[in-house]
């Protein structure tokens, strides 16, 4: 090979080399995005399943207070219809 052609393959592959580093600094840059994204979507999914587990325990206790007074208000409404028919 000659000099010309010699130095166009040297440019050419300088000029690889650099595309490559400049991808591997966007890959590098994605990579510590999704790192965050998946971060933050756990916290996400975490905060999630507290709050579930709270409504779950605020409605027991709204179930165990409510259906007691339900049934005793149906109970004196029986008695009442009882008593007075």
């Amino acid at each position: 090979m000659s000099q010309e052609p010699q130095q166009q393959v040297v440019e050419i592959l300088r000029e690889i080399r650099e595309g490559q580093r400049e991808i591997i600094k966007l890959l590098s840059a994605q990579q510590v995005a999704a790192e965050e994204h998946v971060k933050k979507s756990r916290e996400t999914v975490a905060e999630s399943l507290g709050l579930q587990r709270l409504a779950l325990k605020r409605q027991r206790t709204v179930t165990l207070i409510a259906v007691p007074g339900i049934l005793a208000c149906i109970a004196a409404i029986a008695y009442l219809v009882m008593r007075y028919f």
